[in-house]
């Protein structure tokens, strides 16, 4: 057999945007679907199509990589780079515009959570019915069924209709299935976003399992330590092409740096609600503190909280603060645009780049929310002598101190600080 598990040799998906195919009549529906592999042949034997622009989108383009009989690779970019599209590709959702995929073995997806059950079907009704969809035999489904239901811990629920199971049961017996079902080659899409932290575990270890069993697997994910964690190797998306492909700890890297964020923000007030203007963010070593810096606007005013949660590069987060849960050195005056400043402690934190998402409210409100907003180089704080510049994973309890700057104020003091 094969060592060779996925090859995929320029495959390119070209979507029309705005528009869907329709079919008025059934005699349309009918010459559409005679005419499909004669398009497919046109497709594999005659000349590329040549690029369109307006009004088109190359989803996937030149994308070429062989994936290894038990190799679990992880596939990682930004929204829109492409990684679902391929997935379905590989998955014979959807057909190629140009190039092919060569699979050898029978696939597992789980590109999105319940897909191929039916929502009137009871859970056990289900098992049988995804795993004849995955090519399994009624006998291979019954011999791994206990298996299945233990896994997903939802034995009480298995014959209620699944239209009344909620988002995590569907995830757990989704993945249950096509993770114990015998195919040579498992799929996975960002689905385990959707499972509480305890079942996401189970999942990730399943799969670790899954590989080591000789099964191959291609596995999507936005988390990076859940990346680093199961996959050996990375392949890195970006705009529809492959951008990188190599080591796993390589191709992360190559994406935090690439995609890198800025030490500043800047976006248009909302007029209608109070509104995050402006950020920055620097270290100052001298007394090793991070300072943040944020700049409001406001149609009234108000007391402002502003919310900061600090993230280390791979998306851990490591400390967040705000003056609901937090005593503030200094009480928020009222204000309808200014200037809030923190500075942070990092004496807990190793030397590495870290990213801080910002919120803005008031006592009974959330008006403005900015994720992943600013970044901050950290040179010093502790270091890790096995992992240089790694920060460290887990909460810290850091020391801040608050700053206020009014540009409007309701009340005579024009700075509040220690």
């Amino acid at each position: 057999m094969s060592e060779t598990a996925i090859r995929v040799e320029n495959i390119g998906k070209l979507y029309r945007l705005g528009t869907s195919e329709q079919h008025s009549t059934l005699r349309d529906s009918l010459v559409h679907t005679l005419g499909a592999p004669q398009r497919a042949w046109k497709r594999l034997s005659g000349p590329k199509p040549a690029p369109k622009s307006e009004g088109w989108l190359w989803a996937l383009r030149n994308i070429s990589f062989e994936v290894k009989r038990g190799e679990l690779v992880g596939v990682i970019g930004r929204n829109g780079a492409g990684k679902s599209t391929l997935l379905k590709v590989l998955s014979r959702i959807t057909t190629p515009t140009e190039g092919f995929a060569d699979i050898t073995g029978r696939v597992g997806s789980l590109l999105e959570v319940g897909t191929g059950f039916h929502p009137e079907l009871s859970g056990r009704e289900n098992i049988f019915l995804n795993g004849a969809i995955l090519g399994m035999h009624k006998a291979e489904i019954a011999r791994k069924f206990d298996e299945i239901v233990a896994f997903s811990e939802i034995e009480q629920f298995l014959d209620t209709p699944i239209k009344h199971y909620s988002s995590g049961m569907y995830m757990r017996l989704a993945f249950s299935v096509a993770a114990h079902l015998e195919t040579e080659i498992l799929i996975v899409d960002e689905v385990l976003a959707v499972g509480d932290a305890e079942f996401q575990k189970k999942c990730l270890g399943k799969m670790e399992d899954v590989s080591r069993g000789g099964r191959t697997v291609l596995f999507v994910s936005h988390s990076m330590p859940a990346i680093q964690r199961l996959c050996k190797r990375g392949i890195l998306l970006s705009k529809g092409r492959v951008e990188f492909d190599g080591p796993v700890s390589a191709v992360v890297d190559r994406y935090l740096s690439v995609h890198a964020l800025s030490g500043s923000y800047i976006a248009t007030a909302d007029p209608s609600i109070p509104s995050i203007t402006s950020a920055d963010a620097d270290w100052d070593e001298e007394e090793e503190e991070i300072r943040v810096r944020v700049a409001f606007e406001s149609p009234f005013a108000f007391t402002p909280k502003l919310g900061v949660v600090l993230f280390d590069v791979v998306g851990v987060p490591l400390f967040g603060t705000n003056p609901k849960i937090d005593l503030p050195n200094v009480e928020p005056p009222v204000m309808s645009k200014g200037i809030i400043e923190l500075r942070i402690l990092t004496d807990q934190l190793r030397a590495d780049t870290y990213n801080i998402s910002l919120w803005l409210g008031d006592h009974y409100h959330d008006y403005s929310v900015v994720e992943n907003a600013i970044s901050v180089q950290v040179n010093g704080g502790i270091r890790d002598p096995n992992q240089p510049g790694r920060a460290q994973i887990g909460c810290a309890k850091l020391q801040v101190r608050w700053r206020y700057e009014t540009g409007v104020a309701t009340n005579s003091d024009s700075i509040a600080s220690v």
